[in-house]
C-alpha cells in the first residue's frame, strides 16, 4: 500500500508542478475546441506514450537513447513535429456548434478517435525531454526499490494512472469553461495554442543543438 501511495504522490506532483508543456497546451485546446471526450482521447494517447517510455526504460532503451547522436536526431525530429502540430492548430477552422449538436454529416467530417489518441501519443513521445525525464525516473526508482519488480509493478501503474486521471480533470475543467467563449475567442485560443506548440518545437530544437551538437 505504501508503494502505491508513493506512486500516487509522484503522479500528483508531476501533474501539478511539472506538466506545463506541449501536451498540456494540446489537452486544453482540444477540450475547448472539440469537447471533453476528444480531450480524454488525447490524454489517453499521452498516457499510452508514458507507459511505452516506462516500458522502454525497463527494456534498456536508456542506453540507446543516451547516445548523443540519437538524442540529437530525436530532438530535431521531435521539435519539427511539434512545430507541424502548431501550424495545423493555428490554421484550424472553428465549428460554431458543440459536437453534441452536430448532425451526422457534420460529425462525419470530424477527426476520429484514433486521430486524437495518435496526436496525444506523438506530441508526448517525440519530446526528447519527456524521454530524459522518464528514463531518469525509471533508473532512479528502480535503484530506490533495489530492483524489486513486484514493488515497481505497483509504483509505476499508480503514478501513471494518477497522471491520466489528472489530465482528464484538466480536460473536464477546460470543457466546462468553454461556454464562456464565443467563436472568435476559440479561434484565438487555437492561435495561441498553435504559437505555443511552435515555440516549444523551436525550444526543443535549440536546446537539443546546444546540448548534443558536437563541438
Amino acid at each position: 500500500m505504501k508503494t502505491i501511495f508513493e506512486g500516487f504522490l509522484l503522479g500528483i506532483t508531476l501533474s501539478v508542478f511539472f506538466s506545463f508543456g506541449p501536451a498540456l497546451i494540446a489537452l486544453i485546446q482540444t477540450s475547448i475546441h472539440r469537447g471533453f471526450w476528444s480531450g480524454v482521447l488525447l490524454s489517453l494517447g499521452v498516457f499510452i506514450s508514458d507507459v511505452a517510455l516506462v516500458g522502454l526504460g525497463f527494456l534498456g532503451a536508456v542506453q540507446v537513447f543516451y547516445q548523443p547522436d540519437n538524442q540529437l536526431a530525436f530532438g530535431i525530429i521531435g521539435g519539427i513535429l511539434l512545430m507541424i502540430f502548431g501550424v495545423v492548430t493555428f490554421t484550424r477552422k472553428v465549428i460554431d456548434l458543440s459536437v453534441e449538436k452536430l448532425g451526422p454529416e457534420a460529425r462525419s467530417k470530424l477527426p476520429g478517435p484514433l486521430t486524437y489518441i495518435l496526436k496525444g501519443f506523438f506530441i508526448n513521445f517525440t519530446n526528447p525531454f519527456v524521454w530524459i525525464f522518464w528514463m531518469g525516473v525509471v533508473v532512479g526508482f528502480t535503484t530506490n526499490y533495489q530492483g524489486d519488480f513486484p514493488m515497481l509493478l505497483k509504483f509505476f501503474p499508480a503514478a501513471l494512472v494518477t497522471i491520466l486521471a489528472m489530465d482528464m480533470l484538466k480536460c473536464f475543467s477546460a470543457y466546462k469553461i468553454k461556454k464562456y467563449f464565443q467563436t472568435h475567442s476559440i479561434i484565438w485560443i487555437n492561435r495561441i495554442a498553435g504559437v505555443g506548440l511552435c515555440i516549444f518545437g523551436i525550444y526543443v530544437i535549440s536546446r537539443t543543438l546546444y546540448e548534443f551538437y558536437p563541438g
